[in-house]
């Protein structure tokens, strides 16, 4: 059991909670690392122990990257029990992990592995619940970088600055508002791919994103390319095999799946501005070119890229959730 020292630092209570659920119902070795070194050095040391950890969404994308670079990702399953601002776990959410501190601790006990699809990217990142662009903040604030703060499996490039802490909840269209008055950047009900889409694009009436000329490929079909300017791009892993390959605009019919959850494709819309109707495509392979462009991964933004391609690797990684 490895406790985020985030969590520890911002819910304490929540953090004891989970613990004596845990330690009740199996035998657990607790770890508090003081940083991500340490966090690294407990799980390479974990033997045959299940790695369970307690934090945020940026503490479970770091478990899922030390083991996607140990190369262990598809062995050894993954549990996780969400502590944080909702807007810290919305990721953790959307995999269908409960948010309440003691059903989470239960599932960890007497739930069920499922297999979970996730995005490799040609620089060695990850991506469990989807990607944005461009990754320009709602609330118009210069993106900052975390010092330290570089998530396992976000390899950095060349003229790379590294990833960016984008859990402020600024791109939300719903939902309750937290108790600062912000919002989160999933609701709790976002469990299908077009729904994490849709609150994946910029939050309309805060900010004005400029559009982009980006050359998007799909398996190699050519969604836009640069003599036209993009609103945003969106991909999430999880769209079903056999559904509407990248050749156009996605048919109506069929229930979409939910994010990352099990599928064989990633399900690709491109936003123009105005009016214009989204493309829609599903492919295993994406393709973005274009000038410097940030992209946000999950609660992390990286770049500036000038091309990068997203692969998706079906049932690559296994989380503890919920039997029913």
């Amino acid at each position: 059991m490895v406790i985020d020292p985030v969590a520890r630092s911002t819910d304490g209570e929540s953090v004891r909670i989970a613990k004596d659920v845990l330690c009740a119902g199996a035998g657990a070795k607790i770890c508090l690392p003081d940083g991500p070194e340490e966090f690294a050095r407990i799980l390479a040391r974990r033997g045959q122990r299940r790695p369970v950890v307690i934090g945020d969404d940026r503490a479970l994308l770091r478990v899922v990257g030390l083991l996607h670079q140990e190369r262990q990702l598809g062995a050894v399953p993954v549990s996780v029990v969400p502590v944080g601002a909702p807007a810290a776990v919305a990721l953790s959410r959307a995999l269908g992990v409960p948010t309440d501190t003691v059903a989470a601790a239960r599932a960890v006990l007497d739930g069920a592995e499922r297999p979970m699809d996730l995005l490799t990217d040609d620089s060695g990142g990850i991506v469990l619940g989807g990607l944005r662009i461009p990754s320009a903040r709602a609330d118009g604030g210069a993106l900052r970088q975390e010092p330290g703060a570089a998530l396992p499996g976000v390899v950095r490039p060349a003229g790379d600055p590294g990833p960016v802490d984008a859990r402020t909840p600024a791109d939300a269209r719903g939902g309750a508002a937290g108790g600062d008055g912000s919002r989160p950047w999933w609701r709790p009900a976002a469990r299908t791919a077009r729904t994490a889409l849709a609150l994946l694009a910029p939050a309309a009436g805060r900010v004005r994103v400029p559009a982009q000329r980006l050359r998007i490929e799909a398996d190699g079909v050519l969604l836009a390319d640069l003599d036209r300017p993009v609103r945003g791009v969106s991909v999430v892993p999880g769209a079903r095999a056999g559904g509407d390959r990248a050749d156009g605009p996605e048919r109506p019919g069929g229930a979409p799946p939910a994010a990352g959850d099990g599928g064989e494709l990633a399900e690709v819309v491109v936003h123009w501005p105005g009016p214009g109707r989204p493309v829609r495509a599903r492919a295993r392979a994406v393709t973005v070119s274009g000038a410097d462009f940030h992209y946000r991964a999950d609660a992390v933004v990286g770049g500036p890229v000038r091309t990068r391609t997203w692969t998706v690797q079906s049932g690559a990684w296994r989380l503890q959730l919920p039997r029913d």
